[in-house]
């Protein structure tokens, strides 16, 4: 239960600093980025798959985040959900580098097309989130100074309720990071990019105005996303947490090896790193051809949809059933020529 939540803190707390960023960078840049990004969907596609890439799950989080404001496309959700290997990736890696970055390789070409051809499909690619309210808010009437230099001594000691309470969080955050709490106790690249994380969101919490705090990062952000987020986040991992106390999923698996390709798959929907890791250790002893793994490393995008779960359950659900038909596809395909 303990490992649960520090699971659904750790989660939480990532998606809530990216949401945190996004914002800012949002307000300052008065919405260009968002624009030209919207405007070219070959780059979305393109950034989705190197996020997705990336070991571990926080370019999913980062995508999840992009989709949800109507940045970025289903489809490019979609090239990146099938690009990640989450938290297995890491595993690959150290068990067999070379073939891990073959198959990070093959998934990222399948993701793009993947993704090509689904926006191809829907007429409207943000249909899904169009009437959601989490579309980043701009200062229509007047610039926003982020940075006013001579106010920041003035905002820290006449600190208002919000802008304590957040950066209260976040050093919290970092003080059970830096002492182990959350997280691994080995410093890693993941940790890394936690850090530097928090250290930008606690400048941007300490130095815009107050207006900006309140309507932005208090009222959008933090009261409006993050509860949901987390609790979303924390029932679905404690119902994964009851259910692998009860079923031996790798056990099962091992004993009906005709149907794995199919249990690869639907294990995939899963949004949970922990039961990849059958197939990892299955194509690392040699019980399974890589087409298997393949097939299951399209399906399934460890943690990284867990967020979307919260903002938009049919866009969990489209996303989920994209990567299952294209996982049985390629699994059947590479498995009769390989």
């Amino acid at each position: 239960m303990i490992n649960v939540f520090k699971q659904s803190m750790m989660i939480s707390s990532f998606v809530f600093i990216m949401l945190l960023l996004i914002e800012y960078i949002n307000v300052q840049t008065k919405g260009r980025w968002q624009s030209n990004l919207r405007k070219n969907q070959w780059m979305q596609y393109l950034l989705g798959a190197l996020l997705g890439s990336t070991p571990g799950c926080l370019g999913g989080f980062t995508v999840v985040s992009l989709y949800s404001h109507k940045i970025m496309t289903i489809g490019a959700l979609v090239t990146t959900m099938i690009a990640t290997s989450g938290d297995e990736a890491f595993v690959m890696f150290s068990l067999f580098p070379m073939k891990a970055l073959f198959i990070s390789g093959t998934l990222l070409v399948i993701g793009l097309i993947a993704g090509f051809l689904t926006d191809l499909f829907i007429e409207n690619p943000y249909f899904l989130v169009e009437k959601l309210d989490h579309g980043l808010e701009l200062h229509e009437k007047k610039d926003c100074h982020c940075f006013p230099k001579g106010k920041l001594l003035y905002q820290l000691k006449n600190i208002t309720f919000a802008r304590a309470i957040l950066m209260g969080f976040l050093l919290l955050f970092l003080f059970f990071i830096f002492t182990g709490s959350l997280g691994s106790n080995l410093w890693n690249w993941k940790l890394i990019t936690f850090t530097i994380g928090i250290l930008l969101s606690l400048f941007v919490v300490s130095t815009v105005p107050d207006h900006f705090l309140e309507e932005h990062l208090w009222e959008h952000v933090l009261k409006k996303h993050l509860p949901r987020i987390f609790i979303w986040t924390f029932g679905t991992l404690l119902l994964i947490h009851f259910l692998d106390s009860y079923i031996n999923v790798e056990s099962w698996v091992q004993n009906n090896l005709i149907v794995v390709l199919t249990v690869a798959v639907i294990v995939g929907i899963v949004p949970e790193s922990g039961p990849h890791l059958i197939f990892v250790t299955l194509y690392a002893n040699g019980s399974i051809p890589m087409s298997i793994l393949i097939a299951s490393s399209i399906a399934q995008d460890g943690h990284a949809m867990l967020p979307l779960i919260a903002i938009s359950k049919r866009s969990f659900i489209l996303v989920k059933l994209i990567n299952i038909v294209v996982a049985f596809i390629i699994g059947y395909i590479c498995l009769n020529l390989f």
